[in-house]
């Protein structure tokens, strides 16, 4: 049993697989998966009983444990916590997998990102789901129905199958929490009848290298708001990610000093990374000086002056027909540095912002070869302006 949670933190942090004791009577149990799920351990018409009270961090801690309290009291005067909830959840009758996950669409579609994701839902659970769990009322499905749906698209379709798995799984989370099933059929039980999916490793569509100085001046020439098409170029430039571009504050940017700070908070690794400022980049900050507006946003949304879309760069490519994505640029950059210079292995992945070496490497390595890059990105620079 691991220690006490006292604290929404600790809840959060908390991998340790097992128990976690949270109150009186109140359990966090972390499957081997990751997966956080709330259990309440208590006596009821005197026998030991243990409650499911939803997954985390659908249920958090606060409602957890209302939802514990409350249960107690019921167990404390004589009462069945279980019956009551199933009387307060079911005065009719337990709804079938599709009402139940249309439910959940509808009530979940304002928290989710956009309208979107919410039809990718609807979408997966019809093709998949619905065909063979829709009509089924919730507490009448199983692990072998589960497996029935997963089982055909497994292999075959992977990605699409993972998805299908963690809707059913979701819908079948909130059935617990209401109390009309005891466990998730869904869940990690069904983990041995699968078969070990094929790992495919996707990459990101990038251009031959040589082609990039080509697609930099198609950009520039487009009709592409200023903005847009300097943060673009400054993407390539810099060989940076898409969202460390768009993000960029005046207050980062040291034009004197040719410099760009990107703090912790914005970058991947969570280290604050230095990106040394070649001529054109800076010709390219000096021009979006002239055209940004009082903000602190380098290059600002034209119409909201809030940071530019993730599909800012994307919608220009796709106008142009390129065919490739922004952080297809920092694979070229890789491969030029690779096949025309003659840069240390280790100075290419810094300028990337990639850890080189292990972690004893790391630990007396400290330096971020700031004036090797600086040199590097020069060089960059100058090939993409079309100076080889």
């Amino acid at each position: 049993m691991g220690a006490r949670l006292d604290t929404a933190v600790a809840v959060r942090n908390v991998k340790a697989p097992g128990r976690h004791p949270v109150g009186q009577t109140l359990y966090l149990m972390v499957w081997p998966s990751g997966r956080k799920t709330w259990v309440q351990r208590l006596t009821v018409e005197g026998s030991r009983k243990d409650l499911g009270l939803g997954p985390y961090p659908a249920v958090s801690l606060a409602q957890a444990r209302s939802i514990a309290q409350d249960n107690l009291a019921v167990a404390k005067s004589g009462g069945n916590p279980l019956k009551a909830k199933q009387a307060e959840a079911m005065p009719s009758s337990v709804p079938t997998f599709e009402a139940l996950a249309r439910r959940h669409i509808a009530e979940h579609l304002g928290s989710w990102r956009n309208a979107k994701h919410g039809a990718q839902w609807r979408s997966t659970l019809e093709t998949y789901a619905f065909p063979l769990l829709g009509t089924l009322e919730v507490n009448q499905i199983t692990r072998r129905h589960v497996f029935d749906v997963l089982s055909p698209i497994w292999t075959a379709k992977p990605e699409t199958a993972r998805r299908v798995r963690q809707r059913i799984r979701a819908v079948m989370d909130r059935a617990a929490a209401l109390d009309y099933i005891d466990f998730n059929p869904a869940g990690d039980a069904i983990n041995a009848a699968l078969a070990k999916q094929p790992r495919i490793k996707r990459h990101h569509r990038a251009l031959p290298y040589r082609q990039l100085p080509a697609a930099l001046q198609a950009v520039r020439a487009s009709t592409a708001n200023g903005p847009v098409k300097l943060a673009f170029e400054l993407l390539a430039l810099t060989a940076c990610r898409s969202g460390e571009v768009r993000g960029m504050a005046w207050d980062e940017v040291d034009l004197r000093e040719a410099v760009w700070t990107i703090p912790a908070e914005r970058m991947k690794a969570g280290r604050p990374h230095r990106v040394p400022l070649s001529p054109r980049a800076l010709a390219v900050l000096e021009e979006a000086r002239r055209v940004s507006n009082d903000g602190g946003i380098v290059f600002p949304a034209a119409q909201s002056g809030a940071t530019l879309s993730d599909m800012a760069f994307t919608q220009v490519l796709r106008r142009l027909g390129l065919d490739f994505v922004p952080l297809g640029m920092r694979s070229c950059f890789r491969v030029w540095a690779a096949v025309q210079t003659n840069a240390r292995h280790d100075v290419v992945e810094r300028s990337l912002a990639h850890e080189v070496g292990n972690a004893t490497e790391a630990a007396y390595f400290r330096s971020d070869l700031f004036e090797l890059r600086r040199t590097l990105m020069e060089e960059w620079g100058r090939f993409l302006g079309g100076v080889v």
